[in-house]
């Protein structure tokens, strides 16, 4: 009887993970941190048969998986600001050049273009503003979307040095 109860629930477990994995690719990222919750939360409930102790792990498991996510996003998002900023940084005022960033996995990906408005320096940094474009797909006619930013160069290279732009952009995760 043991034997089938744990064929049963471990048959019961995989159906529930295996739904969460298919819930999980279909509807992006805002979702992993309550998938991942809900199955460990159910997982751990039908092995302990407490239902608190499952709760408990799974708003733990959420809370963690929703952190991991917005690390990730947040440093996706910073790889596209440090580009932007390079690119400013390498042109002079007036011109025009394209960026781009391409990851490992097809996420977060950007390309567009920066174009430096002006240049101007203080007794800390050399600074530029400029205006860039964030290009919405591949597609030759794909609408653009701009910004205004500025960029400081420092003893690395050159850096983002705005909020408002970014916060418009990528949100609160800059």
């Amino acid at each position: 009887m043991t034997l089938s109860f744990d064929v049963t629930l471990a048959l019961r477990v995989s159906v529930v993970a295996a739904a969460a994995a298919a819930c999980v690719s279909m509807s992006g990222c805002a979702s992993i941190g309550a998938a991942a919750g809900a199955t460990a939360g159910i997982a751990t409930g039908a092995f302990t048969t407490n239902p608190a102790v499952g709760f408990a792990v799974g708003v733990a498991v959420q809370a963690a998986t929703d952190e991991a996510v917005k690390r990730v996003t947040k440093s996706l998002h910073q790889d596209q600001q440090v580009m932007i900023a390079v690119t400013a940084g390498s042109s002079q005022v007036g011109e025009t050049r394209p960026w781009k960033v391409k990851h490992t996995l097809p996420v977060e990906n950007g390309h567009g273009e920066v174009r430096v408005l002006r240049e101007f320096g203080s007794a800390l940094a050399t600074c530029k503003e400029f205006a860039f474009s964030v290009v919405d797909g591949d597609d030759a006619k794909a609408p653009a979307d701009w910004f205004i930013a500025t960029a400081c160069q420092q003893s690395e290279g050159w850096k983002w040095a705005s909020a408002e732009p970014a916060v418009e952009r990528w949100g609160s995760l800059q």
